[in-house]
């Protein structure tokens, strides 16, 4: 079975056949839905969880930010036995920011179940922890193909107990070169387990991946098209030696709050950070080089605001997840033209965040697939592509992949200048503070808000969002208080301990 959802219009199921309650779903699980804003469910949630909740192996195709993750959680979750303390699911992820997201996610959906443990592994922590917390035992388990390796070479992590694995973004994790690694630990879990693949693009290594490792899978392709109306795209004709100004000028003619630049080399990446940076502009920079500290700031301060650019490689972007994004600046035009079509995509969808506890919860979830009241019309977003004569080829292929010629502007209509003496340098709303002291101390959204508002004196629109790992706690707060909120704080207490605090 093939659902094509090619053409959104003519594909989209009858609203009655949206809703969660005709899914064979338990009272509290459908109540706990509700609780957590899941109105409807999206196209590609309609599309597999009918299959995947049948206990049918299932191959899906869907772009980051479709709603996917609950897909898979709530089948895993309904096959879930919580009286059995041993691991039943196992969800692999490329990266560690992944995993992070669909553990925070399989734990809000699990609210409604007794007592369900969800554990991440993943590279970039220390063994021994995770050690201790696989003794402890786990229901699902969620990770990267590497570190989950490790474990069952230690025999640290039991399988034997297994009834779902899921592939998450399965094509990112053979463009990473996990291959191998996947194909050994499918090799330990149990044959007659239930295996679910999400990718954001079906190459042959996904197809190959399928059929080596599940039994008659069903196969829904979600490749529906993006809303004309919520992307404006616009191209730009530079000379090679002018790439880099042309970001600058764009950025400040058009002045978008969140921006997310694409380019092709991590050297390039590098380069226009440094001219932005010299332009006043808060931007930083996201490729394979960075190690994993480096890397989960950059994310956290983009996600909260306080940096305005965001220039990264594909590799380093994929299967990350940036809500409220005003802007795409293609710095190069990609020569794949799917790619192309996934770094737009990203425009305007309010997307799952960085592993993130906030005091107050966001009112769309497209990773997730909950969702909130929008306004009437949403703000069209911005996808720049800067091209050389060099690259016209590539656009050639982009329009005939879309159907239609690009819109081309001149760069002389850009009159907003780097640094205009008028306009001021473009600078982020928010600024963001790192506190020593995370989940490990118990520290929750609450302690720190409360700390801000009732005894620091604070308003609460003035804090943005708080996100919290095992170690740090780090809180967006709006720019222009960010040092006097730096000061009271290390002054002060958070839930009755004092506590260190510094600006990123």
């Amino acid at each position: 079975m093939t659902a094509d959802l090619t053409n959104p219009s003519a594909a989209a199921p009858p609203p009655g056949e949206l809703d969660f309650a005709r899914l064979p779903l338990a009272p509290h699980v459908l109540a706990n839905l509700h609780s957590l804003g899941y109105t409807q469910m999206t196209p590609i949630q309609a599309a597999t969880l009918p299959l995947a909740l049948a206990g049918r192996d299932l191959i899906a195709q869907a772009r980051t930010g479709s709603g996917k993750t609950a897909a898979f959680a709530l089948a895993l979750l309904a096959s879930l036995n919580p009286r059995r303390f041993a691991v039943q699911a196992l969800v692999l992820c490329p990266t560690r920011e992944l995993a992070e997201q669909v553990t925070q996610e399989i734990r809000r959906l699990a609210r409604a179940e007794d007592s369900v443990k969800v554990l991440t592994l993943c590279g970039g922590a220390t063994m021994r922890p995770q050690i201790a917390s696989l003794e402890h035992g786990a229901h699902v388990v969620v990770g990267t193909p590497g570190r989950i390796l490790d474990h069952l070479e230690r025999q640290t992590l039991n399988l034997e107990a297994l009834n779902t694995l899921v592939l998450d973004e399965a094509d990112r994790m053979l463009d990473m070169g996990f291959a191998d690694d996947i194909a050994q630990v499918v090799r330990a879990c149990p044959k007659t387990r239930q295996t679910l693949l999400f990718s954001a693009t079906y190459p042959e290594g996904v197809m190959a991946l399928g059929a080596r490792h599940m039994r008659e899978p069903q196969t829904v392709k979600l490749t529906e098209r993006h809303a004309a109306q919520t992307i404006r795209q616009r191209f730009y004709e530079v000379q090679e030696q002018e790439r880099l100004h042309a970001v600058g000028l764009l950025l400040n003619h058009y002045r978008p709050v969140s921006t997310l630049a694409f380019c092709n080399t991590k050297q390039q990446c590098r380069d226009l950070v440094a001219v932005l940076q010299a332009q006043g502009l808060v931007a930083l920079e996201l490729h394979g080089d960075l190690d994993q500290r480096d890397r989960d700031q950059v994310l956290v301060q983009f996600a909260q605001r306080s940096c305005s650019v965001l220039v990264a490689t594909d590799v380093a972007a994929r299967g990350l997840d940036i809500s409220q994004l005003e802007a795409v600046i293609n710095v190069d035009i990609s020569p794949e033209t799917e790619v192309h079509t996934h770094r737009i995509g990203r425009v305007g969808r309010m997307a799952l965040q960085a592993p993130v506890e906030s005091p107050e919860p966001a009112s769309t979830d497209a990773k997730s697939g909950r969702s909130a009241p929008a306004p009437a019309a949403p703000a069209p977003g911005w996808a720049f592509s800067l091209a050389s004569m060099e690259e016209m080829g590539r656009v050639g292929r982009i329009e005939a992949a879309q159907g239609a010629e690009v819109e081309w502007h001149p760069l002389a209509e850009l009159t907003g200048q780097a640094g205009d003496a008028a306009a001021g340098p473009l600078l982020p709303p928010m600024a963001t503070l790192q506190m020593l002291g995370g989940r490990k101390e118990k520290i929750r959204a609450g302690d720190v808000l409360g700390a801000l508002t009732k005894d620091m004196g604070f308003t609460g629109t003035q804090i943005g969002k708080i996100s919290i790992n095992e170690w740090s706690t780090y809180i967006a707060v709006e720019r222009d208080i960010a040092p006097e909120v730096l000061r009271r704080l290390n002054a002060g207490k958070v839930k009755g301990r004092s506590v260190k605090v510094r600006m990123l």
